[in-house]
């Protein structure tokens, strides 16, 4: 479904990342796991178109996207729920949900609404309350709930658990697990907890300043040795 190339992408003078190869299948649920400031968020800001590639190639569905600007890769079906989640505060849950569809440049479809409110039941208890009154988690799903109103073919998500509760953190991963069972939406996940996320993807990708260094099966990454001294005991940040 998305094949990445040698991808290069420069923040000003700085290079973000530096040759980066990477394959996800139509289906595929991929992690991308790193320290602090490894590329993994700049990577998934340039599958959207920005920061824009320098060099190599971005290839969607065999569409080349690399140089497309990013309303037109969000209609071709991605979609992200950004770090931070960016939902707009002072908008309802409601107005929230329905801007996630205007990226396909369509009306909204109720029954997208009503996916959404079955995978996040609380954000229909929330319809007509503004974005900026939930709770973290209840804003990480309306971040989430926008990019599905999108239906997109592959979601992107940055950090989905960052600051949220463990009992919510499960709810969430149940959830992507549930968004991919059902739809068979493909997903490239950012995520801190490298456990729980190899746990949840088919393979993972590691990253470290801006370089593919290590990838495989989640099994296969939670079974390295070297990767679970340096992400899973405590040796290294998932922080990006």
């Amino acid at each position: 479904m998305l094949s990445i190339s040698g991808l290069h992408a420069f923040y000003g003078n700085v290079e973000a990342l530096k040759g980066i190869d990477l394959e996800i299948g139509a289906g595929e649920i991929v992690t991308l796991i790193g320290a602090n400031g490894a590329g993994k968020s700049t990577l998934l800001m340039s599958i959207c178109g920005h920061p824009p590639a320098a060099s190599g190639r971005i290839v969607f569905e065999g569409l080349d996207i690399t140089r497309k600007p990013t309303f037109e890769i969000a209609r071709l079906g991605i979609a992200q729920a950004p770090e931070g989640r960016r939902i707009f505060p002072r908008m309802t849950v409601l107005e929230n949900l329905l801007m996630g569809a205007i990226a396909t440049g369509e009306a909204a479809r109720p029954e997208d609404l009503d996916w959404v409110f079955t995978l996040f039941p609380v954000l229909k208890a929330r319809i007509r309350q503004r974005g900026g009154t939930l709770s973290g988690g209840e804003q990480q799903m309306l971040a989430i709930g926008r990019a599905l109103m999108a239906r997109p073919r592959l979601l992107l998500l940055d950090e989905p658990s960052l600051g949220l509760a463990p009992l919510v953190v499960k709810a969430i991963f149940g959830v992507l697990a549930e968004i991919n069972r059902q739809r068979g939406t493909t997903i490239l996940l950012v995520e801190q907890n490298a456990f729980l996320a190899l746990k949840l993807a088919h393979k993972g990708y590691v990253l470290q300043t801006g370089t593919v260094v290590l990838s495989g099966s989640g099994a296969e990454l939670l079974a390295n040795r070297d990767f679970h001294a340096a992400y899973l005991e405590g040796g290294g940040s998932c922080n990006d």
